[in-house]
């Protein structure tokens, strides 16, 4: 098998079901031939079934010491947050997971500061990924976010009701937050050539079922948790592999988005995240001014609650903001 790269992947959270599955994804993609697995459970058991499967030529360390995990890592995915369950928001497992996010942060400033990039998984991803770059002291664009989850979910809504395949739907978006805040654009999608504006408030597709059908996707992660793929595909990208064609979270600062990791319009290379402000209907737009405030609100809770200090100190931790 051709690896993209020889550098080390450590995969946070490994022991899990997510990132145990991960594991096997970044191993079936040929992303790297050095692989560790990191969780404060022992990740051993998962380890032992991938050597087993036949990936011989690979390396396939697990560990529970985090200086073991990170020291000499130049890619990171990380899973390795509380998991959401039943009745939970992304937004209830904000104080502890965004703990965890500091000590993740800190433990990459410590042990690989020149980590190429890190993608952050475990909800509130958006705040989770902020909390992350601030102290790990790492560019803005080598930490992004998972959102392409969104995306797939409202691009297989409208396959289904339309009875076609899935890349028969271009133009699928959904930006700002990963949450039910989240602006789903539908202005720029087209259904096997149909412009879906066109579309919708006919008889084919009433404007009641649109509007459900956008509260759905917004709400999907309260009927399935699975984001088992996407961020080995988003970190290939990062790795020099073919781009990543959905939004990521990243780091945001504009005159209009301040201090905050969002889902923007961007283009994943080997130089990190680029990104630039969707636009869309003056609808759309106001969704994401929404979204964005929704964000901020949150984004503040965690200076009440002493996990970040006030934006103004940011610099003081990462020179990078």
């Amino acid at each position: 098998m051709a690896f993209l790269t020889n550098e080390k992947l450590t995969i946070v959270g490994a022991a899990g079901m997510i990132g145990s599955n991960m594991v096997q994804t970044a191993l079936m993609m040929g992303l790297t031939n050095d692989i560790c697995l990191y969780d404060v459970f022992s990740p051993e058991g998962v380890a032992e079934e991938m050597r087993q499967s036949g990936f011989g030529n690979v390396k396939i360390t697990a560990t529970t010491d985090a200086k073991e995990a990170f020291t000499n890592a130049k890619y990171i995915i990380s899973s390795g947050g509380a998991p959401r369950k039943a009745g939970m928001t992304r937004e209830d497992l904000l104080a502890g997971n965004c703990k965890i996010a500091e000590e993740l942060g800190q433990n990459i400033k410590a042990y690989c500061p020149d980590v190429k990039h890190v993608v952050i998984i475990f909800n509130p991803a958006d705040l989770t990924g902020l909390v992350t770059l601030l102290y790990s002291g790492l560019k803005p664009g080598q930490v992004t976010t998972l959102a392409g989850l969104d995306t797939t979910r409202l691009q297989s809504a409208l396959a289904k009701k339309f009875n076609v395949m899935q890349d028969e739907i271009a133009g699928c978006a959904t930006y700002g937050g990963h949450g039910e805040q989240m602006a789903v654009f539908g202005s720029h999608v087209t259904i096997k050539g149909r412009k879906l504006t066109d579309i919708i408030g006919t008889e084919e597709f009433p404007a009641e079922e649109w509007e459900q059908m956008k509260v759905d996707v917004t709400k999907g992660g309260a009927k399935i948790i699975e984001l088992r793929g996407r961020s080995s595909f988003q970190i290939r990208a990062a790795m020099g592999g073919e781009p990543f064609r959905f939004p990521v979270g990243t780091y945001v600062k504009t005159d209009k988005y301040d201090h905050i990791m969002m889902a923007m319009k961007t283009t994943m290379t080997s130089e990190g995240a680029k990104y630039e402000v969707p636009q869309g209907t003056p609808e759309e737009n106001a969704k994401l001014d929404q979204s964005y405030e929704h964000l901020c609100k949150m984004r503040d809770e965690l200076v009440t609650l002493n996990i970040v200090p006030p934006i103004s100190e940011w610099n003081k931790i990462n020179p990078n903001l």
